[in-house]
């Protein structure tokens, strides 16, 4: 099983606010239609199987920090899809030390991105070449530094993710930032 990611820029569809228990966040973490710079579109209703399995096990999408699973920093109340996409709303925690800090960053302007963390489940290409993806798992949505990016995939083989996923995540990030500094 593959996991990949495709980031969105915080601003005009991801909201930020206070409240008093921590930072809200709201918008969409994923739009309909819209092809992305590696050739994908996520069909409409892509994500609606995976959401419903979550809500039968009574289980969420999980808020993580840079998609590290041993780093959640909040919580989504609402993962939903509409006819634009898949809207998110939650909370980034203030009593968690890496909520604190993400919602410092966001402040500042440090970061401003979301990323979905997901498994195709079906897709097929396009008559233009495209990957339409029409079944996704959503595994999480992670606050992350890299938007700049506003579609990207990273893949990582095995069943589940496990350290050496995130791990191999973690150095394609890192030579990402390394080539964005420009050394």
């Amino acid at each position: 099983m593959d996991l990949e990611h495709k980031f969105c820029r915080l601003g005009t569809d991801v909201a930020v606010t206070e409240a008093k228990d921590g930072t809200v966040i709201e918008g969409y973490a994923s739009l309909f239609g819209a092809c992305d710079q590696g050739g994908d579109v996520v069909a409409k209703g892509a994500y609606a199987r995976s959401l419903q399995k979550l809500a039968a096990e009574n289980r969420g999408v999980k808020m993580l920090w840079q998609h590290d699973p041993a780093q959640p920093i909040g919580i989504w109340d609402e993962v939903r899809e509409d006819e634009r996409g898949l809207y998110v709303k939650g909370r980034i925690l203030a009593s968690v030390e890496k909520g604190r800090e993400a919602a410092a960053l966001i402040e500042a302007g440090a970061i401003d991105g979301l990323s979905i963390g997901y498994r195709t489940v079906k897709a097929a290409k396009n008559d233009k070449g495209q990957r339409l993806l029409s079944e996704l798992e959503l595994w999480e949505v992670s606050l992350v530094t890299f938007p700049m990016l506003p579609s990207a995939r990273v893949g990582a083989k095995g069943d589940a993710p496990d350290a050496s996923d995130w791990r191999e995540l973690a150095e394609v990030l890192e030579d990402m930032r390394r080539n964005l500094a420009g050394g």
